[in-house]
């Protein structure tokens, strides 16, 4: 039984490191803008809309894994998400660029992602925190190593190339990914306790996506989860913009925060990933935004040097990726592992809308500097929202055991 979860441990590493691969999008972005003519930020945009479909997908993907089972799922994804970047070698205009390489893609991704991540945490319920971490980071692992790899091809073959050659490595790492994974089966939970850190929560069964919408926990998380999104995810998508206009770098120096981006996002996801498991997850989470707090806040207000720029920069990245690890586990914790798929397919909204929202604020109030100072604002309410919150119902269970404490003294005396 162990040999085989661990053989699952290695299938869903090899998919979500072909998953990951599309965060080497801005590597793509100057070499389209010269081979087309197209405006940088126009070009851009396409990420944008590749991670708004993942989120969106995630809505769909536990429904189509009941229809067609995780294995067939994930196969078909990966066919989808390699053909979408086969395809877009073939593009000459915008729409269509956003239509295969933006939707497209996105959507498979999102739905191989948030499938095959649930299923290896319904494989190691005790290891939340830390199996999440090790899913999560192959993610961002794959980024790290297609940095160079989609480098190499673009300098070689050019842009439009490189998208043939992606393609077929990511079919062929998610497709044959695929074979090791098999789909955990969870049975309906009884009440019972858990223990998160040194702190006991109860849970009071497998919540719904109906049920958990009841809850006013539901809302609260993904108020965080938009925060913790929509700090990295602007950052990854304007991080050499930044070294180059704010903190006076050239062009290939800032580009290696790029690579810096992938290395502190994937070192956050399995350090804060395990560490949740020992200290509490919210804990793990508000350490995270009020870094994170501190960190765009210096990059809007304080005069950038080299040192500064790349210690904000991977403060920033470690606390995202260390965010985007611990929500799954969050979302477990707080709503059974049952339904965990589509529970936390609602709760990933919060990175769409967050991939979204960064662009729309920094086009609407012209810049870097004001945006920084909204992210900085939204953590600091979405870290007050971490210290308060506690799974449903555990509130209302507290304060009517204190209630019978105060009403039967000789019990409190005892």
């Amino acid at each position: 039984m162990k040999m085989n979860r661990w053989l699952i441990v290695l299938g869903t590493i090899i998919v979500q490191m072909g998953l990951g691969t599309i965060y080497t999008w801005s590597l793509f972005n100057q070499p389209l803008s010269d081979r087309f003519g197209w405006d940088v930020s126009s070009v851009a945009i396409t990420f944008s809309i590749t991670s708004f479909a993942l989120a969106f997908a995630t809505l769909f993907a536990g429904r189509l894994q009941e229809r067609w089972g995780l294995r067939r799922l994930i196969r078909v994804a990966g066919v989808v998400l390699g053909l979408g970047l086969v395809l877009s070698s073939q593009v000459s205009s915008l729409t269509l660029l956003y239509i295969l390489a933006g939707f497209v893609v996105g959507f498979a991704d999102g739905t191989a992602y948030i499938t095959s991540l649930s299923n290896l945490i319904k494989w190691f319920p005790e290891r939340k925190g830390l199996i999440s971490g090790i899913s999560v980071g192959a993610f961002g692992t794959g980024s790290l190593l297609f940095k160079y790899v989609n480098s190499a091809l673009i300098g070689a073959v050019g842009p439009a190339q490189a998208f043939m050659y992606w393609g077929i490595i990511v079919l062929v790492l998610i497709v044959g990914g695929s074979f090791l994974i098999r789909e955990a089966v969870v049975r309906e939970q009884a009440p019972a306790s858990r223990t998160e850190g040194t702190k006991k929560q109860e849970v009071r069964h497998d919540y719904t996506v109906k049920e958990m919408l009841r809850t006013k926990e539901a809302y609260m998380l993904f108020v965080i989860f938009f925060t913790a999104c929509m700090s990295g995810l602007y950052l990854i998508g304007i991080v050499k913009d930044i070294g180059v206009q704010l903190a006076g770098l050239n062009v290939a120096t800032a580009a290696n925060a790029v690579a810096m981006v992938a290395i502190f996002n994937t070192a956050g996801r399995i350090i804060l990933g395990a560490l949740s498991d020992k200290v509490g997850r919210m804990k793990v989470i508000a350490g995270a935004l009020l870094v994170t707090a501190v960190a765009v806040m210096t990059l809007s207000l304080v005069p950038l040097s080299f040192g500064i720029f790349f210690a904000c920069v991977a403060a920033i990245a470690f606390c995202f990726g260390g965010n985007i690890t611990v929500f799954p586990a969050i979302v477990a914790d707080y709503f059974g592992l049952k339904n965990q798929s589509k529970n936390y397919g609602v709760i990933y909204q919060g990175f769409g809308f967050g991939a979204l929202a960064g662009s729309f604020i920094s086009a609407l109030l012209g810049g870097f500097h004001l945006t920084f100072i909204v992210i900085a604002v939204l953590c600091a309410v979405s870290l007050l929202l971490a210290l308060i919150i506690t799974p449903p119902g555990q509130g209302r269970r507290t304060r009517q055991r204190e209630q019978q404490m105060n009403l039967n003294p000789s019990s409190r005396a005892s």
